[in-house]
């Protein structure tokens, strides 16, 4: 296929198991594979002698490093890419042949897609996190460890921030203000590898922290533990509300599940557990709100970050008309399939779409 596959990387330790390695060879047979890599430098190393023969291994371009390093990652490897159609993924996303090539595809009618990521295997944490996936499937859809996106798209927009934690929000986010169309494909179904239970427990309070980028979404997860207490409070018809509203919740999450496919790969347990996960949520909300206030922002790496994501108003004021019909055709004509003949997509002008010679 033509499509260039980017994997922004950053590892204390060498990440050299045989499944992880494996998975690098298979996608490189199906894609333009480009590994960058702001590990260690013996950390690199160890990378770009296992990985170098098959994939593209690169480090950060110096100039487009970020507070939040995975930026700099996805901006660096969208700069190298050879084709129009770029697939972006963290490195516990595992993509099989049909759903490459099924998010390959939506990106000819636009710029940005969005699919939906499951957890395999299951064990207790993922289960559990499975629960904010179906609830967010019935809604606005969940937001994955990856993405799909035009590489004129992008190029069109210059990038964008690096200073957000929630930053593959603020990619869709910049695309669309700029003029792109987004794809939430809700049928295409990715698999992710869960992480262990003491990265999970470190990532609640951060992930709820993501939702300042949607004050509305944040206003209702922070009214979550006083209503539970209020009715708490009330007696016995209070208990009764909190269980049919738990009920509601597990409905909801029930509905995503069944939405478009997801019962191949959603446990039906999974939507028992919602509830429990609103309520943890809830919680985990006003720590977020703490962190702000007294810490302003929440730690990734080595820096502290405060903005979630740019508010949707700024980002149409900076990016407005920046995708025209000419720029973000550029490629298109390019085929899906490969054929004999190499094809470069012609980057546009702005200010990531330099490529140095590596």
């Amino acid at each position: 296929m033509r499509i260039s596959y980017v994997l922004p990387l950053r590892s204390s330790a060498p990440q050299l198991d045989a499944e992880f390695t494996g998975y690098l060879r298979r996608i490189a047979e199906r894609a333009e594979l480009l590994v960058v890599d702001g590990s260690p430098p013996e950390v690199f190393a160890a990378h770009r002698a296992a990985w170098g023969s098959f994939a593209r291994h690169l480090p950060v371009d110096p100039e487009l490093a970020t507070p939040n390093g995975k930026v700099g990652g996805v901006l660096t490897g969208v700069r190298h890419a050879s084709h129009e159609r770029v697939v972006i993924a963290d490195d516990d996303v595992r993509y099989d042949p049909a759903s490459l090539a099924a998010v390959a595809a939506a990106l000819d009618h636009a710029e940005v897609v969005r699919p939906q990521n499951y957890f395999a295997p299951l064990p207790w944490h993922a289960l559990w996190d499975t629960g904010r996936i179906l609830l967010n499937r019935a809604t606005d859809g969940d937001w994955p460890g990856t993405l799909a996106v035009r590489r004129s798209a992008l190029l069109a927009t210059g990038g964008y921030d690096g200073g957000v934690l929630f930053e593959n929000l603020e990619l869709v986010r910049t695309v669309v203000a700029a003029g792109g169309r987004e794809r939430l494909a809700r049928e295409v179904l990715v698999l992710r590898r869960p992480c262990d239970a003491s990265h999970f427990y470190g990532q609640r309070v951060r992930q709820a922290y993501d939702e300042f980028a949607r004050p509305g979404r944040l206003a209702v997860q922070l009214a979550v533990v006083p209503a539970v207490a209020a009715l708490a409070a009330s007696g016995r018809w209070g208990t009764l509300v909190a269980a049919a509203a738990a009920a509601a919740v597990a409905a909801l999450a029930e509905a995503g599940r069944r939405r478009d496919g997801g019962t191949r790969v959603f446990p039906a347990g999974a939507s028992l557990l919602a509830p429990g996960w609103l309520l943890e949520r809830g919680v985990c909300a006003w720590l977020a709100v703490g962190r702000r206030l007294l810490r302003g922002g929440v730690r990734y790496r080595d820096s502290t970050l405060r903005r979630a994501a740019t508010p949707v108003r700024e980002l149409r004021r900076r990016h407005a008309g920046a995708l025209s019909s000419t720029s973000t055709s550029i490629g298109l004509n390019e085929p899906l399939l490969d054929s004999s003949a190499e094809h470069a997509v012609t980057p546009t002008t702005m200010s990531i779409s330099a490529r140095s010679s590596r």
